[in-house]
C-alpha cells in the first residue's frame, strides 16, 4: 500500500447526490441542439428545435407548436430610434443565427447552477421584489408606476449600461414590471428588461432578460427559459445574452426597446425588443389575475443590498449616476406607454415615482415631444448621504 493513499478524502455522499440532482436538472432544461454556436462572451448557445424547447414541457403545451405573433399595438411611433439600438453580440459577432425551425437558448452550466444557494433557487428572484416598501427585504428601487385602472400592456426605451455590482449574491437591473393581483401571495408580474446578475451568469456584462410569477416570487415563475413558461418564438434572439454596444459615461448612448401587449384575440402575453424582433410570449393560462389585465405598470430600476460588509452596498444602479447629472452621464427610460383595451399604446397619466432609499439611487422625470414621458434614475449606493 503507497504512502498517497492514506490521504484520500472520503467521498462526500452528499456532493455526489448533488451533482447527480444538477446532472438531471440539467438534462430537463438544456435540450438536445442541432448547432451550437459560441458567443464572446463565452457563453454557449444551443439551437434548439422549438417545439422542443422548456416550454412545451407544460403539461398545458405538450405537443403544440409556438403560436404566430398577433397585430401589434397601434399608434406606434414612426420617429422612435434616435438613439441606437443595443443588440445582443453573439449575433453581430459570430454573423452566426439557429437554422429554421430552431430557437436560440443559452446553455445552463454546473457552474451556473452551483453558483445558487440550491436548484430550487436557480434562476428565481429570491423573495418578491415589487413591494413598494423600505422593509429591509433587501431590494431597492427608483420606478415610475401607474395604477388604478386596466391595463394591457407597456412600452418604454430602456437606456444600457453596465453598472457595477459589487457582491455575487446581488445585481442590478432595469426593467418594466406589468403587474397584476395584490401584493400578498396572489401577486401575478411579468417582467423584462436588462440585468447584471454575477450571481445567474458568472459575469458582469448587461443582459437581456424575462420573469414571470403568478404568487409573489415563491413557487412559481423563473427567468428567461429555466422552466417551462415563456414560449419563444424569435429565431435571432437568446434570452439570458449580453447586450452589446453599452452607453459609457460623457459618450455614445445606446437603448433597447420593450414592449409587452396582451393579445386581444387569444389573450397571451407578447413581448417585442426593438422595433419589430418579436421574442415570444407567456401563455395566460400561466397566471390568475394577468389572465384578464394588469393593474399596475412599473419601469425603473432595482438593485439588491445584501449589506454584506456591514454597510450600504456599492452596487450601482443605471449607470451609477444620479438622476440630475442627465443624459449621457445618468441612465434613463424614454418613450414611456401603456396599452389600453382596445390595442392602443398611449401616454402615461397619473403617475407616480418612488425611489425607496433616494440618497442611494434616485429619479427625475419629464416630458417632450420627442422623449415623450421619459425618466432618468439610478446612482452610485454607498456614498456620504448613503452609509
Amino acid at each position: 500500500m503507497s504512502n498517497s493513499d492514506h490521504h484520500m478524502q472520503p467521498v462526500n455522499q452528499t456532493q455526489i447526490l448533488n451533482l447527480k440532482k444538477i446532472t438531471s436538472y440539467l438534462n430537463k432544461i438544456n435540450k438536445p441542439p442541432l448547432k451550437t454556436i459560441k458567443s464572446p462572451e463565452g457563453d454557449i448557445i444551443d439551437c434548439v428545435l422549438s417545439h422542443l424547447q422548456p416550454a412545451f414541457d407544460h403539461p398545458l403545451l405538450k405537443g403544440q407548436k409556438p403560436l404566430d405573433p398577433p397585430e401589434l399595438p397601434k399608434n406606434r411611433n414612426k420617429s422612435e430610434t434616435v438613439i441606437v439600438e443595443g443588440i445582443q453580440s453573439w449575433i453581430l459577432d459570430s454573423g452566426k443565427s439557429c437554422p429554421k425551425g430552431s430557437i436560440p437558448i443559452r446553455r445552463t452550466t454546473h457552474e451556473d447552477v452551483l453558483r445558487a444557494s440550491s436548484i430550487q433557487k436557480f434562476g428565481r428572484k429570491i423573495h418578491g421584489n415589487v413591494k413598494r416598501d423600505t422593509s429591509g427585504s433587501g431590494h431597492e428601487h427608483a420606478v415610475v408606476f401607474v395604477n388604478g385602472e386596466q391595463y394591457y400592456g407597456a412600452k418604454a426605451n430602456i437606456n444600457v449600461w453596465m453598472p457595477r455590482v459589487t457582491s455575487a449574491y446581488e445585481f442590478s437591473l432595469s426593467q418594466i414590471w406589468v403587474i397584476s393581483g395584490s401584493f400578498g401571495d396572489d401577486l401575478n408580474t411579468i417582467e423584462a428588461g436588462w440585468q447584471v446578475s454575477p450571481e445567474l451568469y458568472g459575469d458582469n456584462y448587461p443582459r437581456f432578460f424575462t420573469y414571470w410569477t403568478t404568487d409573489a416570487y415563491q413557487a412559481t415563475g423563473c427567468y428567461n427559459l429555466l422552466c417551462s413558461g415563456f414560449v419563444q418564438t424569435n429565431t435571432k434572439i437568446a434570452i439570458g445574452a449580453a447586450i452589446s454596444p453599452r452607453s459609457t459615461y460623457n459618450n455614445k448612448q445606446f437603448d433597447i426597446g420593450v414592449m409587452v401587449w396582451k393579445d386581444p384575440k387569444h389573450g397571451h402575453w407578447w413581448l417585442e425588443l426593438g422595433s419589430g424582433l418579436i421574442v415570444g410570449y407567456w401563455p395566460d393560462f400561466l397566471f390568475s389575475h394577468l389572465r384578464s389585465h394588469a393593474s399596475m405598470v412599473q419601469f425603473g430600476g432595482e438593485i439588491v443590498n445584501t449589506r454584506s460588509s456591514g454597510y450600504h452596498t456599492s452596487t450601482e444602479m443605471g449607470s451609477g449616476h444620479f438622476a440630475e447629472e442627465g443624459f449621457g452621464k445618468a441612465s434613463y427610460f424614454r418613450n414611456l406607454q401603456v396599452v389600453d383595451w382596445d390595442n392602443n399604446l398611449l401616454p402615461l397619466t397619473n403617475l407616480h415615482l418612488l425611489a425607496d432609499h433616494s440618497n442611494c439611487y434616485d429619479i427625475r422625470e419629464g416630458q417632450n415631444n420627442v422623449w415623450g414621458t421619459y425618466f432618468y434614475y439610478g446612482g452610485p449606493g454607498k456614498n456620504v448621504r448613503c452609509p
